[in-house]
């Protein structure tokens, strides 16, 4: 091999959709067997939202928010509210193949 004891070993991977994809790769010679775990996440392209909130003072409004999982795994949110006045679950379960709805609550203690 030369000066460098490694050699390259391309790789093409062309995931149909986000999600966590595993691999291993079985390479054999004859005096030498090696597997190697390859583990590929893809995230699906980011979309900015943006929502506006407008209720009487004092009263509440939940915006349910859509959560599709098109993946392959079971996925698990953890959400950060941040700013006053906003509430909703700490965390939130999205099935294989289902959309869960976040709802996000908005509780105005005065006029703002």
């Amino acid at each position: 091999l030369g000066e460098s004891d490694t050699v390259a070993f391309p790789i093409k991977f062309t995931p149909r959709s986000a999600g966590c994809y595993h691999c291993q790769i079985l390479l054999k010679s004859s005096s030498d067997i090696r597997v190697y775990e390859i583990v590929c996440v893809v995230n699906a392209d980011q979309a900015d939202a943006q929502l506006e909130f407008q209720t009487p003072a004092y009263q509440m409004v939940t915006q349910e928010i859509p959560i599709s999982n098109t993946s392959s795994q079971d996925w698990k949110f953890e959400a950060v509210l941040e700013g006053q006045c906003f509430y909703g679950p700490p965390v939130i379960n999205v099935p294989v193949g289902e959309t869960a709805q976040y709802p996000l609550t908005f509780q105005p203690l005065a006029e703002c």
